[in-house]
């Protein structure tokens, strides 16, 4: 506010700068969407290493590719995951019911936490506490609830709780809340719920004594997601669409390895709708080869993928081929190919830490960790598919296994694309997201010149920072990049109409892709 003087002396009044901070967003946070043994069905979770993983969807399972590709990224560098758990069929939670002391009326229900057969291990027991209403709840998950000698993987326990739903121990409230095996539903207001039985120190008696909830009505876990299940509903925000629910955070690279396992017509499908969410969420899709590739020869696999991937062509898209090896923990690390989106992620985000996401994730930088090509190709066979834009993965035998390509699907030389190359396309989102994200408050700001100077300096300053970090081609920042934004963008029927234009470009790095070598010989001595 401006001062106000009253009487003669020294004011001071402080002036706002125009500065206005612009910060680089997130480069690699990677969404999975996949079948898993446990989980909240059609919910984001985030992830930030696999033991996460392990303890809110089950660790890997034989029947979830992307289970698989979870533990790939993690290993090869990834840091932030998004989780989806989606599923086919009609997956049903586990659920029992516990009775008052006199039997008879049911006064609680309990129910795993999520869908799957996983709540069938869940055992429990509650015991009155001699006041009315009141009562102690104990759940234990074991590996095998059919077993006379069952081990015990956790448990949890909840004392002195009511049936009152205005008292502050409140079942539902406490349990619900606290609890990571069970949700808890009143049906009863009266009596004493009671279930199992106890030593005399008022612990249940061990397994014997605590019912399974399987012994009421049993979990299902569903069948494998079909096309229509990954997709989802964008209204309902189910299936992928449930990403929308993380916003304001965001993902930058989408993986989706079941869809390798459907049929042609509904893998084009998801890959269809999945990149074209991709493109409004400016996020990448590393799209998976077909697994039924894996019974043909490398050149019916060269042959089949060079045509697979026409009707799939996007610039938000890369694909690797071909798929890779990995020793199986679950089938004591015997050989099992699987999808390499998870893996290349893993890439992009160790690339990202160390050089930048203008650097292609790409070379022998690039080395798979705990993975190997499940085909060796040549240097011929890699040239067929280069050109098409698809990325080929190596195997050499000074450096090992190296990811060899950083095309986008409108990567191949037929088509030259502008966006042919992963880096400067990721780049650009990049710039997209970070000034998306960072200058809603120029929204309702007077649009004069006062504006357009603010923008051009922290618009200016932020991409002056990447220009020193090497994100750019040019000695000088006029080389590099411009940010334009006065009356010659903006003009009095934009302003009329409410419109502010803030033009950037910037000179992309793209990577040596060839490198030659010239050798001449010449005759003669040649001075020193």
């Amino acid at each position: 506010m401006p001062v106000s003087p009253t009487y003669p002396g020294l004011y001071i009044e402080e002036l706002p700068s125009g500065v206005r901070t612009i910060t680089g967003v997130s480069t690699s946070n990677t969404a999975f969407v996949g079948y898993f043994r446990r989980g909240k069905m059609d919910e984001p979770l985030m992830i930030t290493n696999f033991g996460d993983f392990e303890r809110a969807y089950g660790g890997l399972d034989k029947n979830s590719d992307t289970s698989y590709a979870i533990r790939q990224y993690f290993l090869n560098g990834g840091s932030i995951a998004w989780v989806v758990r989606v599923a086919g069929g009609l997956p049903v939670a586990a659920s029992g019911d516990i009775d008052t002391n006199g039997g008879g009326d049911i006064v609680l229900t309990v129910m795993a936490k999520n869908e799957g057969t996983w709540g069938d291990n869940l055992m429990f027991a509650a015991e009155g506490t001699g006041e009315s209403g009141r009562f102690s709840l104990f759940v234990r998950e074991v590996d095998d609830v059919v077993s006379s000698s069952p081990t015990i993987i956790t448990q949890e326990q909840f004392m002195n709780l009511s049936i009152d739903d205005d008292d502050s121990r409140f079942v539902e409230t406490i349990v619900n809340g606290g609890s990571l095996l069970i949700n808890v539903s009143l049906t009863g207001t009266s009596g004493e719920p009671t279930e199992g039985t106890f030593d005399s120190d008022g612990n249940p008696t061990a397994f014997t004594g605590m019912p399974s909830l399987t012994g009421y009505s049993g979990g299902a876990d569903g069948t494998a997601p079909g096309d229509t299940d990954i997709i989802g509903s964008l209204v309902n925000k189910t299936g992928m669409y449930s990403l929308e629910n993380i916003a304001p955070e965001i993902f930058n690279i989408l993986c989706i390895p079941e869809t390798a396992s459907l049929a042609d017509p509904d893998a084009l499908n998801v890959i269809t709708a999945a990149t074209t969410y991709c493109e409004t969420r400016r996020a990448v899709m590393l799209v998976d080869v077909p697994a039924s590739y894996d019974s043909l020869t490398l050149s019916g696999m060269i042959t089949g993928i060079k045509t697979w991937v026409d009707d799939k062509r996007n610039k938000n898209t890369a694909v690797y081929f071909p798929r890779l090896e990995i020793g199986d923990p679950l089938n004591g690390n015997e050989p099992k190919n699987i999808a390499a989106s998870g893996t290349l992620a893993g890439i992009f985000a160790r690339t990202d830490a160390t050089r930048g996401v203008w650097k292609a994730p790409a070379g022998i930088d690039a080395d798979l960790r705990g993975a190997r090509p499940a085909k060796k190709l040549s240097d011929d066979e890699n040239g067929v598919l280069n050109t098409k834009g698809i990325n080929v993965i190596r195997s050499f035998p000074v450096y090992g296994n190296i990811g060899w390509g950083a095309r986008t699907l409108v990567g191949a030389d037929a088509m030259a694309s502008e966006w042919k190359y992963i880096p400067v396309r990721r780049t650009a989102l990049f710039i997209e997201e970070t000034l998306y994200q960072n200058l809603k408050w120029v929204v309702f700001e007077p649009n004069d010149e006062g504006l357009w100077s603010q923008i051009r300096m922290n618009v200016g300053a932020f991409m002056q920072g990447l220009f020193r970090q090497g994100a750019f081609q040019g000695t000088s920042s006029r080389d590099a990049y411009l940010v334009k934004c006065d009356s010659e963008t903006t003009t009095q029927n934009d302003i009329n109409l409410g419109i502010v234009n803030i033009l950037v470009g910037f000179a992309p790095l793209k990577p040596a892709e060839f490198v030659i070598i010239k050798i001449q010989q010449l005759a003669g001595q040649v001075e020193a």
